[in-house]
Order: structure tokens, then C-alpha cells, then sequence
């Protein structure tokens, strides 16, 4: 399906991606604490909202 070429380039290709992304987030990672502070917090509630607006308006469609 894949030549050996295809193989050994996407290899390459995910471990080197994978190294500039690890070594970009820890490059930025004290602007990260600055700007992102209670994120999770954030996420997780806007998460919550959802899904209960989504079981009020199942159970008021049904």
C-alpha cells in the first residue's frame, strides 16, 4: 500500500512534529500560567451548561 519511502518519510514527519510541539509548549509555557489562568474551570462549566440544556430540551421535546 505504502512504499518504504512513504513510511520512513511519515515517520519522520510524526516524530518531528511532535518534537517542535513539545518544544514550542514549553517555550511558552510561563505566558501559558499568565494568560490561561482557570481555563479548566471555564471549559468544564461552559461543558455542564451544555449538557444540560441539551437534557431540558430532550425532555421538553418529549
Amino acid at each position: 500500500m505504502f512504499s518504504s519511502g512513504q513510511l520512513a518519510f511519515a515517520g519522520f514527519f510524526v516524530v518531528a512534529f511532535i518534537a517542535l510541539m513539545i518544544w514550542s509548549y514549553r517555550k511558552d509555557i510561563q505566558r501559558h500560567k499568565l494568560h490561561y489562568k482557570n481555563v479548566g474551570y471555564k471549559v468544564g462549566i461552559a461543558c455542564v451548561v451544555v449538557i444540560f440544556v441539551f437534557i431540558v430540551l430532550r425532555i421538553l421535546i418529549h
